[in-house]
């Protein structure tokens, strides 16, 4: 039976070919594929492929190479000492990159921020790192393809930017200093690295939520900058109730126990100090356990005592059907803002074991706050 190949990678050219090169040095049959851009909403880039009975090792090459390091991957950031006080706000044109943006605008008005837009474009052309016989066979005529592609992404920008301007001047955006970046590549690519650049203190990004089932890009991307961030990601649902955080009187915060998740409650507690709300500690249980709920107990404890000013509560939410179960706890509850901590993790388990921040990204309307699990 013939070995068929899956894809064990989507990246920009460049990158995909320095992976092609790490596999094929380690005798692991390689292959690019294009991926067709008739619909612009879905994330572009080209696709590494491998043998299927190559998975395995190929992971574990992938997990421990030198490729994935910014040196090799596309350039070293600039290193940035501090978190700056910039708030980033991905954008791609929608009605939920509007979303984005009011919460954005009003939380650096509350925190004295300013404000970055960026949008990522990709181009089927990467010229400066096209080999000669390349695969996209490269004519003049992609020329103005390009071309047409820039117009549109700048005419799109500055249609953005007048809408911008007429909520300012409306007073339903608050009048502060922002700037448009345009970055070309794959858009979580492009976010990530930028990202760790200007080291915001913050990434905001919109998203679709509950029940809409339309392929979307900023959806996808918002997950997958969630999963490798080393920044607070603010993820707003197209059809949340607030539009700010200080609106936001109660957060429920996830807990596993982890010792991490200390450090990342930290974090939180830290970046929304400027804010007055109440905290729901929420452990997720497969089964009824007295001892969940002691040790619950006895973080909520500490927790007092670290922060006497927070008022805090603890419940356990049971995970046999737990989208279900935490939509209702939401709503019982009136949390207003969810907000849990995010670790690295490995691909395999990205690609077999989504994280609980992809899973409600698709499904809860409640905006998600996610705060990496150390310092970066």
């Amino acid at each position: 039976m013939e070995d068929k190949l899956v894809t064990l990678a989507i990246l920009t050219y460049a990158k995909a070919q320095i992976l092609k090169n790490v596999l094929e040095n380690e005798g692991i049959e390689t292959y690019i594929h294009n991926i067709n851009q008739i619909q612009p909403v879905v994330s572009s880039g080209v696709r590494v492929r491998i043998k299927e009975s190559d998975l395995p090792r190929a992971l574990e090459i992938t997990e421990s190479s030198a490729w994935l390091s910014e040196e090799v991957a596309g350039g070293k950031a600039p290193h940035v000492a501090t978190t700056s006080n910039k708030i980033l706000i991905p954008v791609d044109f929608s009605s939920y990159s509007l979303k984005a943006c009011e919460f954005g605008f009003r939380f650096a008005e509350h925190v004295g921020a300013e404000v970055v837009l960026l949008h990522v474009y990709f181009t089927p052309i990467y010229a400066t790192s096209l080999p000669y016989g390349d695969i996209f066979n490269y004519h003049h005529g992609d020329e103005e393809h390009v071309k047409g592609i820039l117009q549109r992404v700048h005419k799109d920008l500055n249609s953005l930017s007048e809408k911008i301007k007429a909520k300012v001047e409306s007073g339903e955006f608050p009048d502060i200093q922002y700037t448009c970046t345009l970055r070309e590549g794959i858009p979580e690519e492009e976010i990530i690295r930028y990202s760790k650049e200007i080291r915001p203190r913050i990434i905001i990004m919109g998203t679709r939520g509950k029940d809409q089932k339309d392929i979307d890009l900023i959806g996808s991307v918002t997950a997958e900058v969630i999963e490798r961030a080393r920044t607070p990601v603010l993820a707003i649902p197209d059809r949340a109730v607030i539009k700010q955080l200080s609106e936001a009187k109660r957060f429920a915060f996830i807990t596993n126990f982890d010792q991490r998740d200390l450090i990342a409650f930290d974090l939180l507690i830290k970046s929304l100090k400027d804010f007055k709300f109440s905290m729901s500690l929420i452990h997720l249980s497969d089964t009824k356990d007295t001892w969940n709920e002691i040790k619950l107990g006895g973080i909520k404890e500490y927790f007092h005592k670290q922060y006497p000013d927070l008022e805090i509560q603890y419940d356990v939410v049971q995970n046999d059907n737990f989208l279900t179960n935490f939509d209702h706890y939401i709503k019982s509850h009136h949390i207003d803002v969810i907000a849990l901590a995010s670790y690295k993790r490995n691909i395999f388990s990205r690609l077999f074991n989504p994280g609980i921040a992809r899973k409600m990204i698709f499904h809860s309307d409640t905006p998600l706050l996610v705060i990496y699990g150390r310092p970066s």
